[in-house]
């Protein structure tokens, strides 16, 4: 390390925050490769008396810093938090499981009893859950309230490794008389789909003490939702209940509606953007309407939802004295349909929370609200077929959505239940609406030609309609498998037509999409997109293929490494990412 470098870090450790038993190096940016980088980290920590929180977020540790760190923290025996998200920044996946397993070892040497580990953010993958399983099994977790792994990318496997660690921790401390009592539990972002999540819920059946289930964006379907409803009304402690971005259907739906009618501790429910559906959403009003009394907030936003199952959600919370907020934006209720549900909670003094309605999608065609209720008896069917052909059918793009969570409801013939003839069938979705609005139902309603319509409709010689069509595209990325396959395609589809051409300027398409990231400034007034999650998937995907220019990654390289807030949000997608760029 040079010497300027060593008085940089210097610098910045003078500025470590020191309070109420805490040492926080969080945000820092320090690169600790070696022994010698970290030595003033562990001096810090050496010369901290009582430490009992140690945050490291923000920074990037490799395996050698990892054991000097864990044997500094050999003695430190009254650490009971561990603030470690983000802190592997930059490294490749086989770095992180021997540094996770050092640090590991160190607190077990001690005889920690941790309250909280927070490992979020870091891209470890199912590996990396093997590197803190031991800890997991350990005595140092015997005493674990909190366990924060949000968008690790852990993968069915990890989950099934986390869950197996969990119950074993379980059955070690109970064995002492003291068995575990996990409070909080936070896995969003972490593609366990329904084999993951039925192994957790397992593990969180055996727990039974669990107030706090924050589990979004894992392509759930409701194989796995019934599982969680399942596990969930064995912990009659919960309070908040957040599963947003997976998808019930009603099946999932009315089987945790079920759960709902048994609790009664909880205060926050997010099922938004979880396909519920009307029928769905009718249990659940149900389950509202019989309990809940402490309810203080209900998001069934994006869920399919028409009017009357709507309004049936506002009559069943009539009574929740401590309900704060009612979001049902984005669902299907028409300019009419918003003014009675305004009308109803007015009706009970309760207008002030329900939240904006901006996103509604406005009435459907009469034919196509006629065909939802068969359009889920034939994706339940297609579920069951799923369950019987485990995860490899349902991850399969089928034809026509069969075997899709979100089946298009215009497939059907709306007084038989039958796939319709070709003649009597509605018109599958136009690329127009879809790339001024995209979604992700609007992408795979499009079809089996839904790339090839896209590449067709956008002018591939302009570099900035490109950028536009790219960023339409990948927004609507999702892990589910279906979602993720389609935004692949399209992309594939687009950007090789646009690189394959001889006069496309590669460089000033480049340049363009990093603008609109929010990754290179500009002398025009451009509003960056906000979230970068679906764009770096998508560009994780490209930049792998043959059409993509490999003389275009370093510049990109040299951009996705910068700091920034919205990449750090995103540490995931741009962990796997740089991971692929450093490769090509």
């Amino acid at each position: 390390m040079a010497s300027e470098d060593i008085a940089k870090l210097a610098e910045t450790l003078a500025q470590t925050q020191v309070a109420g038993g805490q040492l926080s190096f969080k945000g820092k940016s320090l690169k600790l490769n070696t022994a010698e980088d970290a030595k003033d980290v562990i001096k810090e920590i050496e010369d901290f008396d009582s430490l009992e929180a140690l945050r490291l977020e923000g920074n990037t540790v490799g395996v050698e810093a990892a054991k000097v760190i864990a044997k500094a923290l050999e003695k430190k025996s009254e650490l009971k938090r561990c603030h470690w998200s983000d802190m592997f920044t930059g490294r490749l996946r086989s770095e992180i499981p021997p540094a996770l397993i050092s640090l590991g070892e160190g607190l077990i040497t001690a005889g920690a009893q941790l309250v909280e580990l927070d490992l979020s953010d870091n891209a470890f993958g199912p590996d990396g859950v093997r590197g803190f399983e031991a800890l997991l099994k350990s005595s140092a977790c015997f005493t674990l309230h909190e366990l924060k792994l949000n968008n690790c990318g852990m993968g069915i496997g990890g989950g099934k490794i986390l869950a197996a660690a969990l119950t074993e921790c379980h059955r070690k401390s109970s064995a002492q008389g003291k068995p575990l009592a996990l409070k909080v539990f936070v896995a969003g972002r972490n593609r366990l789909e329904n084999d993951g999540v039925t192994a957790l819920a397992e593990a969180f059946g055996i727990i039974g003490t669990l107030e706090e289930v924050h589990m979004p964006q894992n392509g759930i379907n409701h194989p796995g939702v019934t599982a969680l409803a399942q596990a969930f009304a064995i912990n009659p402690l919960l309070r908040i209940i957040n599963l947003n971005d997976n998808t019930f259907t009603e099946k999932g739906a009315v089987a945790m509606a079920q759960t709902l009618k048994t609790l009664r501790q909880v205060e926050v429910i997010n099922f938004g953007d979880c396909l519920v559906r009307s029928k769905g959403a009718v249990a659940i009003a149900d389950a509202v309407r019989g309990g809940l009394p402490k309810l203080k907030e209900l998001n069934l936003s994006f869920c399919e939802i028409k009017r009357d199952a709507a309004l049936a959600v506002a009559e069943a919370v009539a009574d929740k004295a401590e309900l704060e907020k009612l979001d049902l934006n984005g669902n299907i209720l028409g300019e009419e349909g918003c003014e009675q549900l305004q009308e109803v909670l007015d009706g009970f003094s309760m207008a002030t929370v329900l939240a904006s309605l901006s996103d509604d999608e406005g009435d459907e065609e009469e034919e196509e609200d006629e065909d939802d209720d068969e359009g889920e008896e034939e994706e339940e069917e297609d579920d069951e077929e799923d369950e019987e052909d485990e995860e490899e059918e349902e991850e399969e793009p089928q034809p026509r959505g069969e075997g899709s969570p979100t089946p298009p409801r215009s497939i059907l013939d709306s007084d038989s239940g039958e796939p319709a003839s070709a003649l009597s069938s509605p018109p599958p979705a136009d690329v127009s609406t879809f790339l001024a609005f995209p979604s992700p139902e609007k992408l795979l309603r499009l079809g089996p030609k839904s790339s090839v319509l896209i590449a067709q409709q956008t002018d591939t010689s302009d570099p900035e309609k490109v950028v536009s069509a790219f960023l339409k595209v990948s927004s609507v990325f999702k892990d589910e498998a279906t979602v993720r396959t389609a935004v692949q395609d399209a992309v594939d589809a687009l950007m090789k037509k646009a690189f394959g051409s001889s006069s496309f300027n590669a460089n000033a398409f480049l340049t363009s999409l990093l603008i609109h990231m929010g990754l290179l400034k500009s002398e025009d007034k451009i509003k960056a997109i906000a979230n970068l999650y679906g764009p770096l998937m998508a560009l994780n995907h490209m930049v792998q293929q043959d059409y993509f220019p490999k003389a275009l990654a370093p510049l990109l390289l040299a951009f996705v490494t910068k700091p920034n807030g919205a990449l750090e949000s995103c540490s995931f997608a741009r962990h796997s990412l740089l991971q692929t760029l450093h490769k090509v």
